[in-house]
């Protein structure tokens, strides 16, 4: 990768001010895929003050000119599909038909959904026919700091980028350093597309170094961040001191409660729904409430699916899962599938070590828990690996309880026979997101969480507000 050691700033590759290299692991193998740079405060303070130049001009374009411009990016991440799902594969573990159709697919598919959601939007409009000289206008909030994380690359990177480009925002972007390569060429298709000078930036660094620049910065209006609690927390802080929007999109723990009267497939569902992406989803439904009639049955079920997911390298075809991300990563899920054990936790499937055809590689036995109850980890942390927990329920009353018991609050799933059960349920939840008996959700439809599972909402025209200030003008005439 011929720019894996520059920036994107102003509109150009450049080299970093200081050289600060740091190797990409590819998961799979464990050696070494690619070398990056990490910015440092020089890095990051020449990105936005270029962004704040270009917001002097951008800001104020016509959003038609903004959505061809987006149109054209359209084209051009179409056009190099392959070399992205290649790159996404490399960096974060994902096998080569996730990585096609759903890492990239992701990327397109919110793509397609922010041109059509900025094409219907209504900038500016009257108050209302009680006030008739009064208007409400929705402008751009300024420079962004967007921080993405390495589960999703382009999922989250799309989310952020083309709506802050669509509302006439300028950005500085910074990939996870873990999984940099789909952030670096995604930068070549922002260049390709013709994105005017200083609108995209992306500086590679981590956490504490360009992280934490780009969250105090008093230059940056606006940090969206998708990631760890504990990294939105101190995110939260930093920006404090500026009083920035932040926007963040957290961790999860989501309950798939399902009723005696769902479809015969929905355990199997449920082991397969946790397990993609390796479990590595925020969204993901790690936590299975099953109603007690059902409940034996349903452990039978969910370890004979479980034994039938294969692991295996990214570079492969198929429908298997491939690595966690990192060393480190593979050594949390380990920790925490033994706690598991020590607590008592009854395990009908997996366990801790790789699976017995793999000695090189971040790869983890896809994992059932049964018989968990409150008191235990694997039921409140977050484990990002795959490894489900089931427990029984008796009532609704009950289910709905230990579905809302939890510091975080971003996706629960149902699964009933019943609709009016369903809607019952759904309306208890506290959660951004409840989906039915595996209907996925639309495009455009609004994404995130309540409690620590963060705040705001991305995709379609619920992700372009968020980039957007509100501005009342009286005596419009």
């Amino acid at each position: 990768m011929s720019n894996a050691k520059n920036f994107y700033i102003d509109g150009k590759w450049v080299a970093p001010a200081k050289a600060r290299d740091l190797a990409v692991i590819d998961p799979s193998t464990e050696e070494v895929c690619e070398t990056i740079s990490l910015g440092d405060q020089a890095d990051t303070d020449a990105a936005v003050a270029a962004a704040r130049r270009a917001f002097t001009t951008w800001g104020v374009t016509d959003p038609a000119e903004r959505i061809a411009v987006a149109e054209k990016l359209l084209s051009v991440y179409n056009a190099r599909a392959e070399e992205m799902a290649q790159a996404i594969s490399r960096e974060m573990g994902a096998p080569q038909d996730l990585a096609r159709a759903q890492q990239v697919g992701a990327g397109s598919w919110h793509l397609e959904g922010f041109i059509r959601a900025a094409k219907d939007f209504v900038w500016d409009h009257p108050l209302g026919d009680w006030a008739p000289t009064e208007r409400t206008i929705y402008e751009p909030i300024g420079v962004c700091a967007l921080i993405t994380p390495w589960n999703w690359p382009m999922n989250q990177i799309v989310l952020k980028v083309v709506p802050a480009l669509l509302t006439g925002c300028t950005m500085v972007l910074k990939p996870s350093e873990i999984a940099p390569l789909s952030g670096i060429l995604f930068s070549e298709m922002m260049d390709e597309a013709g994105v005017p000078a200083g609108v995209y930036n992306m500086v590679n660094g981590d956490g504490p170094g360009v992280g934490s620049q780009l969250s105090a910065h008093p230059d940056v209006d606006m940090v969206s961040f998708t990631g760890s609690t504990r990294a939105g927390r101190l995110i939260s802080k930093a920006g404090a001191e500026t009083i920035k929007r932040i926007s963040l999109e957290l961790g999860g723990k989501g309950a798939n409660i399902i009723f005696a009267d769902a479809d015969e497939k929905a355990v199997k569902q449920g082991v397969i729904r946790c397990f993609r992406n390796t479990g590595q989803s925020c969204n993901a439904p790690t936590r299975m409430l099953v109603e007690r009639s059902r409940y034996d049955e349903a452990v039978e079920q969910a370890a004979e699916a479980a034994a039938k997911v294969t692991v295996g390298p990214a570079s492969e075809e198929g429908r298997h899962i491939g690595p966690a991300v990192s060393e480190l990563q593979f050594n949390k899920i380990q920790d925490l599938i033994q706690v598991g054990i020590d607590e008592g936790a009854k395990l009908i499937a997996g366990g801790t070590g790789r699976p017995g055809h793999l000695n090189r590689g971040y790869y983890i036995r896809p994992t059932v828990f049964a018989d968990v109850t409150p008191d235990m980890t694997i039921y409140r942390e977050e484990i990002f690996g795959p490894v489900l927990s089931i427990m029984p329920f008796d009532s609704e009353d009950e289910a709905v309880a230990i579905a809302n018991d939890t510091d975080y609050g971003l996706t629960n799933y149902v699964q009933t026979g019943d609709v009016e059960k369903f809607r019952r349920v759904a309306r208890q939840l506290r959660s951004g997101m409840v989906e039915g008996n595996g209907q996925g959700f639309a495009q455009g439809s609004p994404f995130g969480g309540y409690k620590q599972s963060g705040n705001g909402r991305e995709g379609g025209r619920f992700g372009l507000h968020e980039f957007l200030e509100t501005k009342a003008v009286s005596g419009w005439g």
